[in-house]
């Protein structure tokens, strides 16, 4: 049995943001279906927030699998403030993909890209479905990196975006930002110097490592919605606790890690705070309604199911395509 191996810049040949959403939009319906399986993340702490050992780092152990595909996956993945230091992407991820029937490794391929691209087609496919028949919306983004760039790249694939606000602490990463992002942004790209001026918009994007909130209740104005995606509380505990909605993508995950984590260790926020899953969102079981009077937040930490879903899809065309090398892990069967 041959392992496909797939690098980095051939999954970006193979697979379109546009695709991906697609995909992302599906799984997040399949998950709330019941035909995709998303077991809880396992988190390997390795001084992240742990004393042992002092690496500032993690790992996350994501496996799913994806009924429309019939694949099953593993995603390793985990960021390290060492490369980051070194100048280095932070996240270093593989992938996984497994015969659920056989357990043949079909591929094994870089999840760096697929992480960032499906990362940023999650709030995507979540503001898709929250402001359905908009064509046109104004964004804000706390953060010019990596993902400050996919969520943008991911929105203005379903929304002319006629403004964007961005905040960095690192004035030169939002320079930076608005110059790569002014051929897919249609509106301006205004750079401004605090995140409350970034709230001034339809969706408010957090995308930083702030463990801090940076985001607070009195600068959200109904009609907006804030998506905090990471691994820390970007927002304070006052607008979590008055917010008209939050949504999630997975319970299990979402109060053990991020936004929500503390306020449910403290028992401030319980299931029945929760008012849907992205999945019955996107399935059409629960909807948002009418958002122009409503503080939303939507809160996807992320779901190795995703990955798994895209991965898939870069695989077959692999496949179609005879692109990427090859290994046989058992050779002595």
């Amino acid at each position: 049995m041959q392992t496909r191996l797939i690098s980095e810049s051939q999954i970006r040949e193979l697979i379109s943001m546009k695709e991906v959403i697609e995909a992302v939009d599906k799984t997040f319906a399949g998950y709330a279906n019941g035909t995709v399986v998303n077991p809880t993340k396992v988190t390997l702490d390795m001084g992240e927030s742990a004393p042992y050992p002092a690496y500032g780092s993690f790992m996350n152990a994501m496996p799913a699998y994806i009924g429309w595909t019939d694949m099953a996956g593993l995603k390793w993945a985990g960021g390290f403030d060492e490369r980051k230091a070194g100048g280095r992407p932070w996240v270093s991820a593989l992938m996984y993909l497994v015969d659920p029937r056989q357990g043949d490794f079909l591929a094994v391929m870089d999840a760096t890209y697929i992480t960032a691209v499906r990362t940023g087609a999650q709030n995507a496919v979540g503001v898709m479905h929250y402001l359905k028949g908009r064509k046109s919306i104004k964004l804000g983004v706390c953060g010019a990196g990596v993902q400050g760039h996919m969520q943008t790249w991911a929105i203005s694939e379903v929304f002319d975006i006629s403004q964007v606000k961005v905040f960095d602490v690192y004035r030169p990463a939002a320079e930076k930002y608005k110059a790569d992002m002014q051929q897919k942004i249609k509106g301006d790209i205004i750079i401004v110097d605090s995140p409350k001026e970034v709230c001034d918009a339809d969706v408010v994007i957090c995308v930083t490592v702030s463990k801090t909130p940076i985001i607070h209740n009195a600068d959200v104005k109904p009609g907006t919605i804030v998506c905090p995606i990471g691994s820390y509380q970007e927002v304070d505990d006052e607008f979590i606790l008055s917010a008209d909605k939050i949504i999630i993508d997975h319970l299990g995950q979402c109060f053990h890690r991020g936004l929500l984590a503390k306020l449910a260790g403290e028992g401030k926020l319980k299931e029945s705070d929760i008012f849907a899953t992205l999945g019955e969102i996107c399935n059409g079981t629960k909807s948002v309604g009418d958002v122009s009077g409503q503080r939303i937040i939507s809160c996807p930490i992320g779901m190795g199911a995703l990955d798994v879903a895209v991965a898939s899809i870069v695989y077959q065309r692999a496949v179609e395509k005879g692109i990427g090398g090859s290994f046989n892990f058992h050779d002595c069967i």
